[in-house]
């Protein structure tokens, strides 16, 4: 009598006892098995780069602007620039270059306000020099050499440019201020200007390079190795006259003043 009876509360989901077991297990509730979600985090699209704008110069180029001045020297001449007095001019030295009337001492020089101060401006694209000098103390027609030379202080060095090839001298100076616009065929023609063993020591300033036009020394011939040799610090002016010939009245070194 009691097995016949059901009891409340269980399951009607029980498989019936004579099902097959595959039966059975298909008949009973099995809760799926849940797979967490992960949040999907959105892709933030990029944005597009920003065009990058093109290079401009801060200036406008200009080629007919090389005309314009560029690098400028000045010298403050003076005596006591000059190697060695007069007096002690070599006795082997050829007569062109020996004094000709009574000299003074670079003391009575200075005294008697023997100086000059000079600027040399170059071209940008230094197809010219343009050089000024203001010469006080001396007299004018006293004058019978007047050169830029290579050298370092307190030595005799070659003639670069030589003034009496690009202009007259006496004349030039009559007001006691010198001007003069030098290219690269005052250059040259000093170097040409070489005679002898002499006038080829004494003339143009070897470049300390090796060249592919020649296997001799090479000298300079331009404005441009001109101004290598200023920057160099390896240049100076010359006043001779007739009572300084050899070592010269007053000599400047010159020297950088600016650089634009």
């Amino acid at each position: 009598m009691l097995v016949g009876c059901e009891t409340r509360g269980e399951s009607t989901t029980r498989a019936p006892m004579d099902a097959a077991p595959a039966e059975q297990a298909a008949m009973v509730a099995t809760p799926a098995a849940v797979t967490p979600v992960t949040p999907v985090t959105p892709v933030a699209t990029p944005e597009p780069a920003p065009a990058v704008a093109a290079a401009s110069p801060t200036t406008t180029l200009d080629p007919g602007r090389g005309k314009d001045i560029g690098m400028v020297f000045e010298s403050y001449l003076s005596p006591h620039q000059e190697p060695d007095e007069e007096e002690n001019t070599p006795k082997t030295t050829p007569k062109v270059f020996q004094s000709t009337t009574p000299s003074l001492s670079r003391a009575a020089r200075e005294a008697a306000g023997h100086r000059g101060h000079g600027q040399v401006r170059f071209s940008k694209d230094l197809s010219r020099v343009f050089i000024e000098v203001n010469v006080e103390g001396i007299d004018p027609a006293s004058v019978n050499m007047f050169h830029i030379h290579c050298g370092k202080p307190g030595i005799l060095g070659p003639i670069l440019v030589d003034f009496s090839l690009a202009t007259d001298l006496k004349s030039n100076l009559a007001d006691g201020v010198f001007t003069v616009e030098i290219k690269n065929e005052h250059i040259v023609k000093t170097v040409e200007h070489a005679h002898g063993a002499l006038g080829a020591f004494t003339m143009g300033c070897v470049i300390p390079s090796l060249s592919l036009g020649s296997v001799k020394p090479t000298k300079v011939s331009t404005v441009a190795g001109m101004l290598q040799l200023a920057l160099e610090r390896e240049l100076y002016f010359n006043l001779h006259t007739t009572g300084q010939t050899y070592f010269g009245d007053i000599r400047g070194q010159i020297h950088p003043v600016s650089q634009p």
